[in-house]
């Protein structure tokens, strides 16, 4: 019999790059069952304008709000950019606006490069950018990357300084810009997905194009028939609120494609925690995370501030201007030069200055971190964290900045999770011990101390993530059966079973895919209630294959059940939609070879050279397909190389 090719498969335990969490306050609230919660079937939605003859002061409020504007037909009203025949370079690309027939187009490169007529059919947002979208084959609607900055009144590109080819992930053609995908849920009512997971298409489809009434309250159709006797969904605690809120207004991934109100945060999304390439390692904002996993590390959020503390509810805007939205509550002597130490200049005594920190994306886009953090600029003399001191004081030092603290505030700072956050990212095991026994510690923090220990494997790591499997928070049970799946279940098993039964569903799914992952399909079913988590799991990974990551994920789940053709189906998908997921391509060989398909096995194996030519891997598996194919002198080579490179302990 010939040596067959061996590869060991990279498996993707990628839930879209994402989790999740949900909290409860320490102050008491009053919950409305969720028997009296008005849950409309999508046929329930009937529109804003119905809401108007009843709710004509918060209707008239919600025209003036960004959400009236999030999206809308083009046309001479709603479009800002200068479509005159107007032109604009950037990334490589002149693109051209201009009208013909009172209607707008961009002529700009395509996705095969070429350039082309592409008709504006609706407007995204409106300040401080508006964006616009056209329509492309399969359902699909793609948003350009060239935006008008309404705020200077000028276009630009996001990523001006790039050049970005029509088959980059990037590219305004691709996956990273498709509204069905990365955009649509948060800016239209009723969003429901409709991806054909197997095809690659959709049918998207919504109830009013914008961001409605129906959004935040739910379909109102009972309502308006009952004369308001019955009610849409209220928001009446804090947890409602921000659940309200959270869809849209948080990095997180979806747990389903077919969204209903939030009751239960983790049945329905996956919030981000504050880790390391999202966040800084304190927990300040870095990346485009929004707000919601921001303010749930905050003292705001643990005193039952919500929202609409500060922001109207229907307008959106700010209560009040500067500090007087924070002197709704906080004592007037925080205005006062007495706890500010600045002079009477807003730009150095508002209160954001110095607790929101602001962060720009989206090329114009400037945002407020929402943990309103205490600045510790002793901490960013330690270890390198940013401060909003040395925000403004750029050419002071962070130890000097430090030292004004002391001066002014004296030599001891409040406990705060921040400098154990901080050494639990770079892998202190007591550190992220002391976060989870820590009773004060927020629990998305707790979330990102698991994830941070799932990091460094050892013998502490794994009881300490063992015990948080049952823990009440749904974020940190995700966190932990994450972080665990890594172990021999041999050593979990019976405390992983449980989960299976979970009341929250992501940590269900999760729960059954780390038994799939090490136990395969037949030996599973002989659990309880798996077939369901199982279920739950399939549909969650094939919700997200529209994503490249979401598809090599779809394309590890099928390895595990031994569907190998949906696996290279899905496989290759994921290279089409970005050509850099390198270790796709070594997954594909393993599969071609095992259908006897080694034609196709040396092509993907040759071409993910291409991309890692010094990646020992892939010599290596190229000796044993070439071993197996009886080419002896080129299995030498590809051996010696591999050797050259770092294989070892493998002949």
């Amino acid at each position: 019999m010939s040596k067959k090719l061996l590869i060991a498969l990279a498996v993707l335990l990628c839930l879209a790059g994402i989790v999740f969490l949900f909290f409860k306050t320490t102050n008491q609230e009053t919950y409305i069952s969720v028997d009296d919660i008005n849950k409309e079937t999508p046929q329930g939605y009937i529109g804003s304008a119905s809401c108007k003859q009843c709710h004509l002061k918060e209707y008239n409020e919600w025209t003036l709000s960004d959400h009236y504007k999030a999206m809308q037909i083009a046309n001479d009203s709603t479009v800002l950019g200068n479509f005159n025949n107007a032109t604009y370079t950037a990334d490589g690309i002149t693109s051209r606006f201009f009208k013909r027939d009172g209607k707008f187009f961009i002529h700009t490169q395509s996705e095969d490069g070429s350039y082309k007529d592409y008709e504006v059919l609706y407007t995204f947002g409106y300040y401080p950018l508006q964006q616009y979208i056209t329509d492309f084959p399969n359902g699909k609607k793609q948003v350009f990357r060239q935006s008008w900055d309404s705020r200077q009144n000028k276009w630009f590109h996001q990523y001006a300084g790039e050049v970005i080819l029509p088959d980059d992930y990037l590219h305004w053609t691709q996956a990273g810009q498709n509204w069905n995908l990365m955009c649509a849920s948060c800016h239209s009512t009723n969003l429901q997905k409709n991806l054909n997971p197997y095809t690659d298409s959709y049918h998207t489809t919504y109830s009013e194009l914008t961001v409605s009434c129906e959004s935040c309250h739910g379909g109102a159709k009972t309502h308006a028939e009952s004369k308001g006797k019955t009610r849409t969904f209220v928001l009446a605690s804090q947890t409602q609120e921000l659940n309200a809120c959270m869809p849209c207004h948080t990095r997180r991934g979806e747990v389903t494609q077919h969204h209903a109100m939030v009751t239960e945060v983790m049945d329905e999304y996956l919030p981000e925690v504050p880790v390391t390439d999202l966040y800084f390692p304190d927990g300040q904002v870095l990346g485009e995370n929004y707000k919601y996993s921001s303010f749930l590390q905050s003292k705001m959020y643990h005193q039952n501030v919500r929202c609409t503390s500060c922001h109207s509810p229907h307008t959106g805007k700010l209560k009040a201007e500067g500090s007087k939205v924070c002197l709704q509550c906080h004592a007037p002597k925080y205005a006062s030069q007495a706890h500010t130490f600045h002079k009477g200049n807003p730009a150095e005594t508002d209160c954001r200055v110095c607790h929101m920190p602001t962060r720009t994306y989206m090329g114009n886009d400037v945002r407020h971190d929402h943990n309103f953090y205490v600045p510790r600029p002793d901490l960013s003399a330690q270890y390198g964290t940013p401060n909003a001191c040395n925000a403004c004081h750029t050419d002071k030092t962070a130890g000097w900045a430090a030292e004004a603290v002391v001066k002014w505030y004296g030599k001891q700072r409040k406990p705060h999770f921040a400098e154990n956050l901080i050494k639990g990212s770079k892998g202190n095991i007591t550190a992220l011990s002391s976060l989870l026994e820590d009773k004060t510690t927020p629990a998305i923090v707790r979330a990102g101390a698991i994830h941070y220990l799932g990091n460094h494997p050892s013998e502490k790591s794994f009881a300490l993530i063992k015990r948080e499997l049952h823990n009440p928070d749904p974020q940190t049970r995700y966190r932990a059966v994450v972080a665990i799946s890594e172990y021999p279940l041999n050593l979990y098993e019976n405390d992983l079973l449980p989960l299976l039964t979970d009341k929250v569903k992501a940590v269900r799914m999760l729960a059954a895919n780390a038994l799939l992952t090490q136990k395969g399909l037949e030996a599973c079913r002989v659990y309880n209630r798996f077939e369901q988590a199982h279920q739950e799991y399939k549909e969650f990974v094939l919700s997200q294959s529209d994503f490249s990551l979401g598809s090599a994920t779809a394309g590890d789940y099928f390895v595990k059940i031994n569907d190998t053709d949906n696996a290279i189906r899905f496989y290759e998908r994921a290279l089409l939609k970005d050509k850099q997921l390198n270790y796709i391509r070594l997954n594909l060989a393993v599969l071609y070879s095992g259908k006897a398909q080694n034609d196709k096995a040396e092509s993907f194996l040759n071409e993910a050279l291409k991309y890692e030519p010094k990646n020992a891997q892939i010599y290596y598996d190229l000796y044993l397909l070439y071993n197996e194919l009886g080419r002896e002198a080129e299995a030498k080579v590809a051996l010696s190389k591999a050797k050259a490179l770092g294989i070892k302990g493998r002949f």
